[in-house]
Order: structure tokens, then sequence, then C-alpha cells
């Protein structure tokens, strides 16, 4: 067991971006497109926290052209180059899938102010 904790500990970012559920986030992700490659930025609102250490994940929610997309992105993924925190925001609940049933203004989050 201490080998694998050993391979999951190498693996793991050492200034990994501390998200949490609510805050506005602009996703800096690698894309790959056959031999090129480029970043693409994907922000939106974190809904979701999820497991702890290698396997930790944040779900990043956001509407484009009326449609709601919702993507997975795990912390430790080389793939994830940057997480920036452009609002911090004030939620009472560890998962925010109520959102999904809320359309405008409704599915607003209010501000932290820190």
């Amino acid at each position: 067991m201490d080998a694998l904790k050993q391979i999951a500990q190498s693996s793991m970012k050492e200034n990994a971006p501390v998200v949490n559920v609510g805050d506005t986030v602009k996703v800096h992700v690698l894309i790959t497109e056959g031999d090129k490659s480029r970043i693409q930025v994907f922000e939106g609102t974190v809904i979701a926290k999820k497991h702890g250490g290698i396997s930790e994940t944040f779900t990043v929610r956001r509407v484009a052209h009326g449609c709601g997309i919702e993507r997975v992105f795990p912390v430790h993924s080389p793939a994830v180059s940057k997480v920036e925190i452009v609002r911090s925001g004030k939620v009472r609940r560890a998962k925010l899938y109520y959102l999904r049933d809320r359309v405008g203004k409704a599915a607003k989050v209010k501000e932290a102010i820190r």
C-alpha cells in the first residue's frame, strides 16, 4: 500500500489550486488536436468537489447559448495548466446541483466579501 501512496504522491501537484464550491473560476485546459496543442479557457461556477488526494475533482458549470455545460476537472491533472478564481461565492451547501433547474438571475450565486 505504501508503494501506491508514493506513486500518487509523486504525481500530485505541489501548488494545487484551492477552489471552493460557489466560486466562479477560469480553468485553462490543454487541448490536443492532432499534432497541435493549445490552451482553452473554460469559465463557470464550481458546483461540486469530490474525493481527495490524487483523485480529487471539481465540477464547473456554465451556460452557453442557452445550453448548460458541465465539465469535471481533475485537480492534479497535467492537462489543467492553471485555475484562476474570478470571484468567490457565498453558499451554504457542499453541492450546488439545484442550479441545474434554475434559469437567468435565479441561477446566480451571491458573492462573498473577503
